[in-house]
Parts: C-alpha cells; sequence; structure tokens
C-alpha cells in the first residue's frame, strides 16, 4: 500500500527520521532521551519492516534505545 507514492514501510523511516532529528532540538536531556528513544524503536521498526530485515538498522538502534533507557532509568537523569 502506498500514499503519495510512498510506500508504509517508508513513512515509517521518514516518521523515525524525523523523530531522531527533532530530539536533538531538545534542551532538556531528559526530553532529547525520551524522544530519541522514540526514533530509535521506530527505526528498529523500521528495519524489520525492510526486505531483508537490516541488522545494522536494528542494532544499531537496538543499543542507542538501550543506552537511552541505561541514563533514563538506572542514572534518572
Amino acid at each position: 500500500m502506498e500514499f503519495f507514492g510512498v510506500s508504509q514501510t517508508e513513512w515509517v523511516g521518514y516518521l523515525a527520521m524525523a523523530t531522531v532529528l527533532i530530539s536533538f532540538l531538545m534542551k532538556s536531556m531528559l526530553r532529547l532521551r525520551i524522544v530519541n528513544s522514540i526514533g530509535c524503536l521506530l527505526f528498529v521498526f523500521y528495519g524489520v519492516l525492510l526486505n531483508p530485515v537490516s541488522i545494522p538498522i536494528v542494532l544499531t538502534n537496538s543499543v542507542i534505545f538501550c543506552i537511552n533507557l541505561y541514563y533514563l532509568v538506572i542514572k534518572k537523569i
């Protein structure tokens, strides 16, 4: 299924990209990590939707998500 000639998978990728980019505009480190985590999860989803699955995208963003989670939960920034 396409919307404006762009596949659903690509829309997920664009949404992930926009979310990560927006996260870097945050002044608060807490907000940055939360928004960035959402972007990372969207990138993981995007990587899984690709055919074949993109291991580098999934792996990199999974690790970044875990780092963000560490700082949000353990370090409680």
